[in-house]
């Protein structure tokens, strides 16, 4: 009698463990697309509700624009590089102040936000200058370092009139973090965010299988020079490829060295950056950009919660790439 009955348990254990697995691979996958802060994002999710948050986050998204867009004049942002300090309106202006200040200190000022009036100079972000090649760049340097802004978690104030904060570079990935945070308060542990290609990936798609996306080719739009396997972390991209202008034969990238003030020849092509979370990730990309090859390596040998993966061209003009130990694995080129 005592065989039956534990027979009879490992028979119900068993079921309940298989119609378990069959109903984890039955729960809808909700995929979301829309456009935000001049882009365009996609997210992807498993919910065994069925529910569409697409309301929800483009609700999260307007409201993370009227606090850090440099393209609407009502935002945050906006009236900071306005006036001389500004209380905080919402809950995402100090955060990213806090991230900037950190990778600024690490990097040595390689990732600076006050890089605004040089940005502006060069003719990129609200303001345009037709004539970005006579600009004066030892009077806009003077504009231009973090330790000229003080905050808390109440307000940020700047030391000087015309210092003005651009955080292009790491405002999308920090937009990211919120939309998947928002996903997880609605206990969805399964999904895949994208915004502007900063993405953060979270546990497996059905079958233990998981989420692969795509590192561009810097040289042919709109395919892929390698597919990565990502899974619980984060991923962002800053290349020099993607926006820039010609005058007079001579070529201006957006990625600007803040503590020269100048947009420098460099082999680099394109730099993605893996971290826990894409605000980290975000911010790190750009400073790798600037401090270049090798001084990136170097860095990564005492941040081993970073891993990087460069596309750049080699003395003799050849596409080439390096990942770093941690993600290498993980990473296919899609050509050689």
């Amino acid at each position: 009698m005592a065989k039956k009955t534990l027979s009879n348990i490992l028979i119900l254990w068993f079921l309940s463990v298989h119609f378990a697995a069959t109903a984890q691979n039955q729960i809808p996958m909700i995929s979301i697309s829309g456009e935000a802060q001049g882009t365009t994002y996609h997210i992807k999710y498993f919910d065994e509700q069925n529910r569409n948050f697409k309301i929800q986050i483009d609700s999260i998204l307007n409201d993370f624009d009227k606090s850090l867009s440099l393209y609407r004049q009502d935002s945050e942002l906006s009236e900071f590089n306005r006036s001389h300090a500004v209380k905080f309106r919402s809950a995402y202006f100090y955060p990213v102040l806090k991230k900037s200040k950190e990778v600024f200190e690490k990097t040595n000022g390689a990732f600076d936000p006050t890089i605004m009036p040089l940005v502006e100079a060069y003719g990129f972000g609200p303001i345009k200058n037709k004539n970005p090649e006579s600009l004066n760049i030892d009077s806009l340097l003077k504009l231009v370092g973090f330790n000229q802004i003080r905050f808390d978690s109440v307000m940020v104030q700047k030391s000087e009139e015309n210092v003005k904060l651009d955080f292009n570079g790491i405002a999308q990935g920090y937009s990211v973090d919120i939309i998947s945070r928002f996903l997880e308060q609605q206990k969805i542990e399964r999904y895949m965010v994208e915004i502007g290609g900063e993405i953060v990936c979270k546990g497996k798609k059905d079958n233990d299988k998981p989420w692969i996306t795509g590192i561009d080719n810097p040289l042919k739009p709109g395919s892929l020079y390698a597919t990565v396997i990502l899974t619980d972390k984060a991923m962002t991209t800053a290349g020099n490829y993607r926006n820039h202008f010609e005058k007079n034969g001579q070529v201006f990238n957006h990625l600007i060295n803040p503590k020269t003030g100048s947009m420098e020849q460099t082999p680099l092509l394109s730099v993605t950056v893996f971290a826990k979370d894409a605000i980290t990730a975000d911010a790190y990309d750009t400073a790798f950009f600037v401090m270049g090859f090798e001084e990136t390596k170097n860095f990564l040998k005492n941040h081993r919660e970073l891993d990087v993966y460069m596309i750049y061209n080699d003395e003799k003009g050849q596409l080439k790439s390096y990942a770093s130990e941690g993600i290498r694995n993980f990473i296919k080129n899609e050509i050689n």
